[in-house]
């Protein structure tokens, strides 16, 4: 079931991904091939990470042609669509951002789940496959990585693998659930503006005139 679970998130991920990184590659004026290559590195960097950083194979991405054809339909669906199109579809970009999260996340904490990885392993392995394309198409894309913004974004994923990884949240609708929830606080991240505590090393300017005591 955690198969079936696993490629139906891959499914989703990939095309909110693909389609995210076509629009962001459209809005800095890429040319065809640089809106492709964009919308396919924001949907695979993370499971590329991912396998990196726990020892498995990246060369199964070669093997997963069902996700590599639905990517590649998905980008050039975005990139044939009408203009007015795309532009109201940016307004939900945020949206389609949070079910890559959501999807890839979970993804990437059932893949360490199945290589029976200890928790640690499965709450990294969810984030990094949820916000690694994401930070590679930013990066890419000349852009402040979405992760290193304002609102709350990682700890998302971070919360959907250690749930994941904890066996609380194992069937098929727990599964779903756990997804819309991510997706709902991302969102909610996004429009109450939620932060993570942070601290400046600026000097705090001084509101005194020169000449002043």
């Amino acid at each position: 079931m955690h198969w079936d679970m696993f490629h139906l998130f891959s499914l989703i991920g990939t095309i909110a991904f693909a389609v995210s990184g076509a629009i962001v590659a459209m809005e800095e004026e890429y040319d065809i091939l640089g809106v492709f290559v964009l919308g396919l590195v924001t949907a695979f960097g993370g499971g590329v990470v991912r396998n990196l950083l726990i020892g498995a194979p990246v060369t199964t991405l070669w093997n997963q042609s069902l996700f590599l054809n639905t990517a590649t339909i998905s980008i050039f669906i975005v990139f044939i669509l009408p203009v007015a199109w795309i532009q109201h579809w940016k307004r939900a970009e945020a949206f389609f951002d949070a079910i890559g999260l959501s999807a890839f996340a979970i993804q990437g904490a059932l893949y360490a789940v199945e290589a029976k990885l200890p928790l640690n392993a499965v709450t990294v392995a969810a984030m990094l496959t949820g916000i690694g394309g994401g930070m590679i198409r930013d990066i890419m894309a000349g852009r402040k990585p979405l992760v290193l913004r304002d609102e709350i974004y990682a700890v998302w994923a971070l919360g959907a693998g250690f749930a994941v990884g904890l066996g609380r949240v194992s069937g098929t609708w727990e599964l779903f659930v756990l997804f819309l929830l991510v997706v709902t606080f991302r969102m909610l991240s996004v429009h109450y503006k939620w932060k993570l505590p942070r601290r400046s090393l600026r000097p705090v300017p001084s509101n005194r005139k020169d000449g002043s005591t």
